[in-house]
């Protein structure tokens, strides 16, 4: 029965289906189908990735992500071209970022050209990155992005940041192992040269002890400063024809000019973003004095290259700036371009990375290529490099294999231990307190989706108002000079102040330039066409020369000429090199008037305007954006007399060290002229006022004798201390004074303390002195304040007690006009801080407005990084506007000019 069945089973109609052999067939079809990408990454490794002919560009990024191991992806993208170009020309038109909402088929079509794995987004501070694979990958971008010279930077610079790339690869510097040409054959710098070797070599020898993570922080860290740092450029002209560059960055939109930084709108001050066909156009926000909105236009070189900066704008605002991307509502009859960014936010991506944890996990580094040495271009070394074989290096038990440092945050250019100060040398500028985290961003940098107004910067592509009166005229004198002619308006005032000039109290030091230091809105200072602005030298005021006049003078020829001649001032005046005072110029699309209704009330003064300036600024976080933006030491300033061999061991911090110009010079000292200190002279605006100071790090035991001649050659009776001995186990200054009634003995001074007290809070100490000339037989008091309540890392919780010591220093003042010392450890952070503050406060009482950006600026013409780190410019500034709204010090007479 059974046989039966199974013979009628099988001898019927039967069947087979191969599934494994079908579904191999449906694979070979598919993959004949897709499409094969091949990616170029920043170690100059390949691989190629296949994906479906429809997929999204999503797709073939998730793929990328996923090879790589990215965890903090949001920052990088693919870019493509349809031309084959690199994108190391400088033409961003040329090249597209893979959109992951579009078909990959649809964007690349029958690209045969491999694409590029780059850095999208950069970010503006490396202590935001987690994980050290993701710095790892920014370090990589940024070498090749000066190699390809997309980056340009001056060579010390380049040097500098090529010694933390030698300290990666190489590891310490070892005597016995490296040679005096062992950089030879490694690529590192542009128009790398022997000389530019051996300061690289000079510099590794400093990085003793930092692992290849820490080297690259350093890198990064330093590299956030450069101007054109991720920044590309869109190639544009001004309305007077004249070539500029734009670029986007985190901070806002840029421009260049002969690749010079003229100008940033921030994103807190631009209210639009459009283009119409070959023209770019930014609506800027209105400001307090103004009742109109100003559009700013440019003109591009095409129509692709005017929505490749559109779209680049509108993503780096909504990644940097946004807690997410806008939503858009879709509406069938729009016109326009529909982009939008549909990513994820920094602040998505940070807020992800730290739930989840920082990861251990070990990859290999990509050593640096070897370098022909002949006579090749650039494009010519960038082919031939790939096929280069890697130069060997020692072994080291991290070398390759590398572990992450897990939490621990890499440890800072030139530092013994894990613990900073603010007031520490080796550029240890923090932009934030500590690693990044989403709630510490509120405090720094505002994600806000809207913002309030910003302080008022007087930037150089800000339009003049429009008035309809009679506006001063200005015409060209000898090339390079302008005269120009101002009248009074119905105040009496011209509306600008200067700065500079000699000083009557220090002849022998060097005679600044007579400079315009702010220019008011709305008054004929800035009516001018084409406008007086910041940075302008005065030469002849009325015919007379200033080149060389003191400030009072200057000051008070200007006052003199409203009384004469119907007020006519009379400038010749030589522009801002780096400006050139021609960006002045009223471009063609300028005013977009909106309704009354919309009007801002503009303060009754001055000063309340500044201090509703200064709010908007700390709320919105478009205060620290600027501070960030300032250089840290004067480009033009030298500072030869430190680094000389006899002096260099008087410094306590290598980097930390005096301007020429303006440092003190010792007249009678056993040890020689030199001492780390500079005269530091604020002049009170509007007023006849000049506070002198004397900016100093705290002495080392063998520079106290010297520091104590200082205090007798320049007749000072008051010293500001603003440090402890010992912060952290770590020496911040040396004592350097005596025990209470006991007695201090040099060759030419002999110190004795006769009274110490410390006040009911515990967080200052008075100490008196008597200070006993030998060789004059002369004897005089000195004061000592110490502000001990300074937490050794930060800034004080409030401004109150900071307020508090401010007050005794500014009472102090009246008992002597001598030059007041202040120190703390490298006479910069907190030395500065306590500098704006009394300067600040002077100018409230004069009714002067306060600009804390300008004081800083001020303050670092005199001496090199005053201020030294964000936390400490945000926490002045909050004192600043505590002490003008809780009316610790008040307005007085008002001395306005």
């Amino acid at each position: 029965m059974i046989e039966s069945l199974s013979r009628r089973a099988l001898s019927g109609s039967s069947g087979t289906y191969h599934v494994h052999a079908l579904e191999l067939a449906a694979a070979r079809e598919r993959k004949l189908k897709g499409l094969n990408v091949t990616v170029m990454f920043l170690d100059d490794t390949e691989h190629t990735f296949h994906v479906e002919k429809r997929a999204k560009g999503s797709a073939l990024l998730d793929q990328v992500y996923q090879h790589l191991e990215l965890v903090e992806k949001d920052y990088f993208g693919v870019q493509y071209s349809e031309k084959g170009c690199l994108p190391t020309n400088n033409r961003p038109e040329c090249m597209r970022w893979l959109d992951p909402s579009k078909s990959i088929k649809k964007q690349l079509g029958n690209c045969q050209y491999p694409l590029f794995f780059r850095v999208k987004f950069y970010v503006s501070d490396p202590s935001k990155l987690q994980e050290e694979y993701t710095r790892y990958q920014f370090y990589l971008q940024v070498r090749r992005d000066i190699l390809d010279e997309r980056l340009h930077l001056p060579p010390s610079t380049a040097c500098l940041l090529a010694s933390y790339t030698v300290q990666s690869e190489l590891g310490d510097y070892q005597p016995d192992e490296h040679g005096p040409n062992y950089l030879s054959h490694l690529q590192l710098v542009p128009g790398q040269s022997d000389d530019m070797e051996k300061k690289i070599a000079e510099l590794h020898k400093l990085h003793k002890g930092q692992l290849p993570a820490d080297a690259e922080f350093n890198f990064l860290d330093h590299a956030k400063r450069i101007d054109m740092y991720g920044v590309e450029l869109h190639r544009a002209k001004d309305n007077t024809n004249k070539d500029i560059e734009l670029g986007v960055t985190s901070v806002g939109l840029v421009v260049f000019q002969n690749k010079v930084r003229i100008n940033t709108f921030s994103w807190s001050k631009i209210m639009k973003i459009s283009f119409k066909r070959k023209q770019f156009f930014i609506q800027l926000r209105r400001e307090l004095s103004e009742n109109y909105d100003t559009i700013l236009g440019f003109n591009m070189e095409t129509y692709r290259s005017s929505k490749t900066l559109w779209k680049a704008c509108v993503e780096h605002h909504t990644f940097f700036r946004l807690h997410s991307p806008k939503i858009r509502r879709r509406f069938p009859l729009s016109l326009g371009s529909k982009f939008y960014y549909s990513g994820r936010t920094e602040f998505q991506t940070v807020s992800e990375v730290k739930q989840r944890g920082r990861l251990e996990r070990k990859f290999v580094r990509s050593p640096s290529k070897y370098l022909i040495r002949q006579a090749v271009s650039p494009s010519t070394l960038e082919d031939k490099g790939k096929s280069l074989s890697v130069p060997s290096r020692p072994s080291r038990p991290y070398d390759n294999k590398v572990t992450s440092l897990g939490a621990k945050e890499p440890r800072k250019a030139w530092e013994d231990d894990s613990h900073l100060s603010d007031d520490d040398g080796g550029f240890l500028e923090r932009t934030l307190e500590g690693p990044f985290s989403p709630g510490l961003a509120g405090r720094v940098l505002s994600y806000a989706d809207e913002e309030p107004p910003s302080p008022t910067t007087n930037e150089l592509y800000d339009t003049p108002p429009y008035s309809a009166s009679h506006s001063p005229t200005s015409q060209m004198v000898e090339e390079g000079l302008a005269t120009i002619v101002l009248h009074p308006d119905e105040d009496g005032k011209y509306g600008f102040n200067v700065k500079g000039g000699a000083n009557r109290d220090i002849p022998e030091a060097k005679d600044l330039p007579i400079l315009v230091s702010r220019v008011a809105p709305n008054t004929p200072a800035d009516r001018c066409n084409p406008r007086l602005s910041e940075g302008d030298q005065i030469l002849q005021i009325n015919g007379r020369d200033v080149t060389h006049a003191h400030h009072q003078t200057v000051v008070q020829i200007i006052q003199e000429a409203r009384s004469t001649n119907d007020g006519k001032l009379v400038l010749v005046i030589k522009p801002n090199a780096i400006y050139s005072g021609e960006e002045y110029e009223e471009p063609p699309y300028q005013y977009v008037p909106v309704g009354e209704v919309l009007r801002t009330p503009s303060p009754s003064n001055a000063l309340e305007q500044s201090m509703l300036l200064l709010a908007d600024g700390i709320a919105s976080g478009a205060l620290i954006s600027q501070y960030e933006l300032l250089y840290r030491k004067h480009p033009d300033l030298t500072c030869d007399e430190a680094v000389k061999p006899k002096n260099i061991n008087k410094n306590r911090y290598r980097d930390i060290s005096p301007y020429d110009s303006s440092r003190v010079i010792l007249k009678d000292s056993s040890g020689g002229d030199y001492i780390n200190a500079n005269y530091v002279n604020m002049h009170i605006t509007g007023t006849d006022t000049i506070n002198h100071y004397i900016a100093t790090q705290g002495p080392l035991q063998s520079t106290t004798e010297d520091f104590w001649q200082m205090i007798l050659e320049e007749e000072c009776t008051h010293i500001i201390m603003l440090t402890t001995i010992v912060e952290r186990g770590r020496a911040k200054c040396h004592k350097y004074w005596p025990n209470l009634g006991e007695s201090l003995t040099f060759l030419n001074i002999v110190i004795k303390c006769i009274c110490e007290e410390t006040d009911d809070s515990g967080s200052f100490v008075f100490r008196d002195f008597i200070l006993s000339d030998v060789k004059n037989n002369v004897e005089r008091d000195i004061k000592h304040m110490q502000y001990v309540a300074w937490p050794d890392h930060g800034v004080p919780d409030s401004p109150g007690l900071f307020l508090s010591f401010t007050e005794r220093v500014r009472d102090a003042r009246k008992e002597s006009s001598a030059p007041i010392v202040v120190h703390c450890s490298a006479g910069i952070g907190r030395t500065g801080v306590l500098i704006l503050m009394e300067t600040a406060m002077c100018l409230i009482e004069a009714s002067e407005p306060v600009y804390p950006l300008d004081i800083v600026q001020t303050m670092r013409e005199q001496r090199a990084m005053m201020i030294q780190n964000a936390s400490q410019y945000r926490f002045v500034c909050e004192s600043v506007h505590a002490a003008y709204t809780q009316k610790i010090v008040k307005p007085k007479n008002n001395f306005s000019r």
